[in-house]
């Protein structure tokens, strides 16, 4: 087994394994949610928490696919053509997990530290 036969296989492996936190952190986050919808006084933030769970489980793996992608480019194929296609792809994937981070906390990211204060006024008024 030569080098690249090598990296093949781990970046195989890699990829293999981000699909499958996105998938089994998906299963996880639906199975988890099922008691708090069956029960009446936790149904009304089930569905944020499955969402949350899910974006998590989304955005770790999307972490794990850029790795692979990274290495592939890096390490069996550094041709500009490969480096800007490997660009893309991660800014394509910043976007997303970008978007998805958004859409789980209700808030831009620069506008999290206002959202803070706002907690932490509260909880100093109560």
């Amino acid at each position: 087994m030569d080098f690249e036969q090598v990296i093949s296989a781990v970046i195989r492996v890699v990829e293999a394994a981000g699909a499958a936190i996105m998938v089994l952190g998906g299963a996880a986050a639906v199975i988890a949610a099922v008691p708090a919808v069956l029960r009446a006084d936790a149904r009304q933030g089930a569905y944020g928490a499955l969402r949350r769970n899910l974006g998590r489980a989304i955005l770790l793996g999307l972490e794990v696919l850029i790795i692979a992608d990274i290495i592939r480019t890096i390490l069996v194929d550094p041709t500009p053509q490969s480096v800007l296609v490997l660009g893309a792809i991660v800014v394509i994937r910043v976007l997303l997990s970008f978007s998805l981070e958004v859409e789980m906390d209700g808030v831009w990211p620069w506008s999290r530290w206002r959202l803070a204060g706002e907690r932490n006024g509260a909880a100093g008024r109560d």
